[in-house]
């Protein structure tokens, strides 16, 4: 299974919380492939403690990281469109994250699920 990590996920494992540091090791030992964003990257960088920096730069060098093209640019932007239609507002971000991984055809890892209610979206169950 190839799972993109959102920031919440990022953020709990390199601070020892809720056990997603274990969990991420166990799915690189069952042989899943592990991912994030060029947005979550940036978004981790503006919420990392001084102390965090070697731990964050190690972390993040060992997954994929997927940059945002001109398709997931646009899918963003139209599904930030449906929702807005439905009242429902999503940040860019989020958009853009959840158009990454269904680009990617990639199983989105989390905390938030509340930020993305994208039918089509494959939401890992933590």
């Amino acid at each position: 299974m190839r799972l993109l990590l959102d920031t919440s996920v990022l953020i709990d494992a390199l601070r020892f919380r809720h056990g997603r540091h274990e969990l991420l090791a166990q799915l690189v030992r069952d042989g899943h492939t592990l991912s994030t964003t060029a947005v979550n990257v940036a978004e981790v960088y503006a919420g990392m403690r001084s102390e965090e920096e070697q731990p964050t730069q190690a972390l993040l060098a060992s997954l994929d990281c997927y940059d945002i093209t001109a398709y997931a640019g646009r899918a963003a932007g139209r599904l930030k469109n449906k929702w807005a239609k439905k009242g429902r507002t999503i940040a860019i971000a989020d958009a853009i994250v959840a158009a990454i991984a269904l680009e990617r055809e990639c199983t989105l890892m989390t905390d938030n699920r509340k930020d993305f209610p994208m039918e089509e979206l494959d939401l890992y169950p933590l």
